[in-house]
């Protein structure tokens, strides 16, 4: 397996990143859902912890993700799609990177605001990032809503446009974040990889 991103692929790392952040934000939505309408109890503050700290999670690993993917590049589209769509392409997965910073940095606000401590698995402790403020915290926590039922719109039609294109148009668009031959396509995904040292030069 290759690491680094490629023009025609993703790299492992990008991939690994991809996958483990989609999963946590599954269990994060799920979880989020479910714990507000619990009673307080020490079970809810239990929760509620391990929910901050799965947010402080997906914050370093879309923030690694990012890194990497600045310092690694991107594909290039597949060959053959109308330009449209690549400009579409490159908006969604900035506004998704928006989100997955925003998403846990209102969560962050939230919890400043309303005065509580901030621990990552009870390892230690996080900063507050604003003062006690009760508007804060209200603005705050529906930023956190909002913020979130937005990605999930914006995480849908990426999912859709992804299956659409593999289904359908039979490119490599999905299969290119997937490991080499889990789904095979008749276009990039079968292209020969380019020697390490080319594609540096």
């Amino acid at each position: 397996m290759i690491w680094k991103n490629s023009e025609q692929r993703w790299g492992g790392v990008s991939q690994l990143l991809h996958w483990l952040i989609v999963l946590l934000i599954l269990g994060q939505g799920i979880v989020g859902l479910l714990m507000v309408d619990m009673l307080n109890s020490p079970d809810k503050i239990r929760i509620y912890a391990l929910h901050k700290s799965f947010g402080l999670t997906i914050l370093a690993l879309a923030l690694l993700r990012l890194l990497w993917r600045l310092a690694t590049g991107a594909p290039r589209p597949v060959p053959g799609i109308p330009r449209w769509q690549e400009r579409a392409a490159v908006f969604t997965h900035w506004l998704l990177y928006a989100l997955l910073f925003t998403i846990p940095l209102s969560g962050w606000l939230f919890n400043s605001a309303a005065g509580y401590p901030l621990q990552w698995f009870g390892l230690f402790n996080l900063p507050a990032i604003a003062g006690k403020d009760e508007a804060l915290r209200e603005a705050a926590i529906a930023a956190h809503a909002w913020l979130f039922w937005l990605l999930v719109a914006v995480a849908l039609v990426h999912a859709a446009a992804a299956f659409y294109h593999h289904l359908f148009l039979r490119d490599a668009t999905l299969a290119r974040m997937l490991p080499r031959g889990w789904l095979h396509t008749g276009s990039a995904d079968t292209a020969p990889t380019p020697p390490e040292d080319s594609r540096d030069a």
